[in-house]
């Protein structure tokens, strides 16, 4: 099975690069993130034999699962905190996630909260998040893939200058430590693969030009085993791309051994 995660940034700006990942990346699931629009903007992609499940409110945030290999038991919530920067006020459900069984596959497409700054509430509701993914994944399903956009480099060497992060997101002991929480619940992180690419290159400062980026579209699997990894790195480059490139990786389905 071929699985990518894509944050593409705004999916109705972006529908015909989509539409032509999918014509030649032969993609069994395709994960999106912050697709930007509500259920009702989002586009159709049927036609191109792909069912779709989208979970988008407003303008920002949005995740979606593109499969041709099924599409059940669709579901946008796996025990996560909401979100409200009025702490005392009620802390509503994000559109930040959505799963789906998918070719005997339980897969979720994520869009992890950023965290802003370490001072602010949105970091601490970013841990709370992740510690709920943790939960989830310690008693989900016995093949289970977690992908997207985690807003984490896991390691040093997963951003172009470590020293610029110093006192920022991103690579703190707490965010990498709900990563390890993920191991520890029975994951493995299928983009080890590619640990020398990075997936994301800000627009500002020439960045995707000179190489700076960041390696934070993860997969995370078990029941699974990834035999290739890539990241399409080409699908970053033009007018008009998303400042994500696609993460791509072929898994084998495991089979339980008979005793």
């Amino acid at each position: 099975m071929r699985i990518a995660t894509w944050n593409i940034n705004s999916v109705r700006t972006r529908e015909q690069r989509v539409r032509d990942f999918l014509d030649r990346s032969d993609v069994d699931v395709l994960c999106l993130q912050e697709t930007k629009c509500t259920d009702k903007q989002f586009p159709d992609f049927t036609d191109t034999g792909y069912e779709q499940a989208h979970f988008g409110l407003h303008s920002f945030n949005g995740v979606a699962i593109l499969s041709r290999v099924g599409l059940d038991n669709v579901s946008t919530d796996f025990g996560q905190p909401g979100f409200n920067k009025d702490l005392s006020a009620e802390q509503t459900l994000e559109a930040r996630a959505i799963g789906a069984e998918c070719g005997g596959v339980t897969v979720w497409s994520l869009y992890v909260p950023n965290g802003r700054e370490i001072s602010d509430p949105h970091y601490t509701y970013k841990l709370a998040w992740l510690s709920k993914l943790a939960e989830y994944a310690t008693t989900g399903p016995t093949k289970l893939c977690l992908v997207g956009d985690f807003n984490i480099a896991p390691r040093d060497e997963d951003v172009w200058d470590r020293s610029y992060f110093d006192g920022k997101t991103h690579v703190t002991p707490h965010e990498r430590a709900a990563l390890s929480a993920l191991e520890a619940s029975g994951l493995s992180q299928a983009t080890e693969l590619i640990q020398d690419e990075y997936t994301y290159w800000d627009y500002q400062a020439l960045r995707f030009q000179k190489n700076e980026g960041m390696r934070i579209d993860l997969h995370y699997a078990r029941g699974i085993t990834p035999t290739s990894a890539r990241v399409d790195r080409d699908e970053r480059k033009g007018k008009g791309a998303s400042d994500h490139a696609p993460v791509i990786v072929d898994y084998t389905l495991d089979t339980p051994t008979l005793f």
